[in-house]
């Protein structure tokens, strides 16, 4: 953390922003909370290597997405629009304009950490809760040019950077710092061009997981598909009467919060709503589903190691 009122530095854990973003906590030096306009936040380790521009190249990145053959050297976003759609966004000269701003968008690459992080949000946030997700490790082109020092998470409110905005001509990579996902680590917003390779499992993976806690896990939603639904008065929401829910997904809910309540505490809402459970749904395969996530955050080893045998797929075509 950094005051920018009294200059003085210090190292916080996440339970210390938690209770920091709920004004329990207050600058050492100044007293100042986080209600104040000009209070404390995250900064830079200044000893995090990758602030070593010679070292940016060499540092392995990590990335998730939906996308099985990311990032695509031939990166097409109007290939999937129907007729219906190029009329509907104005004819062919407005949809081309429109993908020449897709492309013209930065990527975003970061520590281990952001990637799963990332991930979780996204389930949470842009209705990819059944999408299947895969996490790269990004091998950044040795001969790349960075940016001078680091600059404020640039993001718009869907996370989008214009590339151009934050690397001027003859620069390839812009270091940022992550509010949100892995705070004080650095991100980095960066073209195709600058990605050598990349290597990539999905995720998460499904010989990696608890089996005891899985099988613990179907006996007792099995259980629960068993029980009988108590008669209660339906609850309000968005103007619209909502049925209780099942006990099935009680039960689900009970179980995806006792694993995230030993989680870093900043996860811990991400992994609930990314693990919710609907009628319906297959108890085995949200058991599965719910230990793997579990498991990225709490033993990334076996995901690294899987990374560490899968070859490197080339992106750039630059030396």
């Amino acid at each position: 953390m950094l005051c920018p009122t009294c200059r003085h530095r210090w190292i916080v854990d996440l339970d210390w922003i938690d209770r920091w973003e709920q004004a329990q906590e207050a600058c050492p030096g100044c007293g100042l909370t986080c209600e104040h306009e000009d209070a404390p936040r995250v900064t830079v380790d200044p000893g995090d290597p990758a602030l070593q521009d010679r070292r940016v190249a060499q540092l392995d990145w990590y990335h998730t997405s939906t996308h099985q053959d990311w990032p695509r050297r031939d990166f097409d976003p109007a290939a999937a629009l129907d007729p219906e759609t190029r009329a509907r966004m104005g004819g062919d000269h407005r949809v081309a304009a429109w993908a020449a701003r897709q492309r013209a968008k930065a990527l975003h690459v970061g520590t281990y950490e952001s990637a799963i992080h990332n991930m979780l949000r996204r389930i949470r946030d842009q209705a990819d809760h059944g999408s299947q997700f895969h996490l790269y490790r990004v091998h950044l082109v040795p001969t790349v040019t960075v940016r001078q020092d680091w600059v404020s998470d640039p993001s718009n409110w869907v996370g989008d950077v214009d590339l151009d905005t934050v690397c001027p001509p003859g620069v390839d990579i812009a270091r940022y710092l992550n509010y949100h996902e892995d705070p004080g680590g650095l991100s980095l917003a960066l073209g195709r061009g600058a990605i050598a390779c990349v290597q990539e499992v999905a995720i998460p993976m499904a010989e990696v997981g608890d089996a005891n806690w899985i099988q613990d896990a179907v006996d007792t939603l099995n259980h629960a598909a068993k029980a009988k639904v108590s008669i209660a008065r339906p609850t309000r929401g968005l103007g619209r009467l909502r049925p209780p829910p099942s006990p099935q997904v009680i039960a689900a809910r009970d179980l995806a919060k006792a694993l995230a309540d030993r989680l870093p505490i900043n996860l811990r809402w991400q992994f609930t709503s990314a693990t919710a459970f609907a009628d319906g749904d297959d108890p085995v395969r949200w058991a599965r589903q719910t230990s793997g996530l579990r498991e990225l955050i709490k033993d990334p080893a076996q995901v690294l190691a899987a990374l560490d045998s899968q070859e490197c797929r080339q992106v750039s075509l630059r030396g």
